[in-house]
């Protein structure tokens, strides 16, 4: 009877010990990433950042400022908002502009999309954000006029030379609830026109929320478990995706901490998780697309996240700038690979 209860014991704890490997293996998994990110004190920035950093600042104050909430049922904010970005997007050089109307949409709401030729047909780097803001007169100058901004930084900036693959830019409409998940979700419309049409992307990168930095211990916040694998500081951009997305998540944090002067995280996560798919990617993700956010992380972060006091003055554009123009090196080598 001893050697019997002694067997069950070996047994039992051989059990809770794989257990416990094949989760700190499933963290490693899901958490490793190449590179390393910055730390300590930054550089002083560049005067490559400092042009980019204005040309932000401006784009987030007209959406913000100038136009406002940014929805479909709001009178004409949407479509002021538009016009303002097609604007801006008919400068960009080279570039091929349509608008990509959403039938299930009021006020006849648009996707607009860039397209930019490469040296090759395909594989395509489409990189998106959302243009409209969440309900309640909300400026969101952070959810997403950072984004937006981003993006229109980046699409006129990679115009400037040529690229192997082409590049596409869509500013999405109706991210923000009640159209989230729905036949209303710009993202949606554009992914499954992506996948009608047989198109191959090499990569989907959606720019949601970028502006919020804090140096304050304890301003970064987490769904559980990942508290205790990540910086508890807020001053890093952070690349998530499912776990289908790992190795794009790697290989373009991997190009990207090469060249940022901003710290960096990322992580391949269940797609369950809390946050994991909270914008636009989602929707490529639905397709069968390897797609990436990246993110400040919003409302694991920034206190204004929806709310009336998401303006430019809460926004740090000297480090999203910094995030931008490592993201562009990023993009570039990815359109080498």
């Amino acid at each position: 009877m001893v050697r019997l209860k002694r067997s069950w014991a070996t047994i039992a704890a051989s059990s809770v010990a794989a257990v416990v490997v094949a989760l700190v293996a499933a963290l490693v998994y899901c958490t490793a990433m190449p590179g390393r990110s910055v730390t300590g004190a930054l550089p002083a920035l560049s005067a490559d950042e400092r042009d980019v950093s204005a040309e932000l600042e401006q784009h987030v104050r007209v959406l913000a400022v100038d136009i406002g909430e940014r929805r479909a049922t709001e009178g004409d904010s949407l479509a002021r908002a538009e016009r303002y970005l097609i604007d801006e997007l008919s400068k960009v050089r080279g570039g091929k502009l349509r608008r990509e109307r959403i039938p299930s949409s009021p006020a006849e709401a648009a996707n607009l999309v860039l397209d930019l030729p490469g040296r090759h047909a395909a594989p395509l780097v489409l990189i998106g954000a959302h243009y409209d803001s969440a309900p309640g007169g909300t400026p969101a100058a952070n959810d997403n006029g950072s984004g937006t901004a981003a993006l229109l930084v980046l699409a006129r900036r990679l115009a400037q030379s040529e690229h192997p693959l082409p590049l596409r830019f869509v500013l999405f409409a109706n991210e923000e609830m009640p159209y989230f998940e729905t036949e209303a979700m710009g993202a949606l419309v554009h992914a499954r026109g992506c996948a009608q049409r047989g198109e191959k992307l090499r990569a989907m990168f959606s720019l949601e929320t970028m502006g919020h930095f804090s140096d304050v211990p304890g301003s970064q916040k987490y769904p559980p478990p990942l508290s205790r694998l990540y910086p508890n500081t807020g001053n890093f951009i952070g690349f998530v995706g499912n776990l289908a997305s790992r190795a794009l998540v790697r290989d373009s944090l991997g190009h990207f901490r090469a060249h940022a002067t901003v710290p960096s995280e990322g992580a391949a996560l269940p797609a369950s998780l809390p946050g994991v798919g909270w914008s636009d990617h989602w929707a490529f993700w639905q397709q069968g697309y390897a797609a990436v956010m990246v993110t400040d992380t919003a409302p694991f972060r920034d206190p204004n996240y929806h709310q009336l006091t998401d303006t430019p003055e809460q926004m740090d554009f000297d480090r999203l700038a910094r995030v931008v123009v490592g993201l562009e090196a990023m993009l570039r080598e990815l359109s080498e690979d």
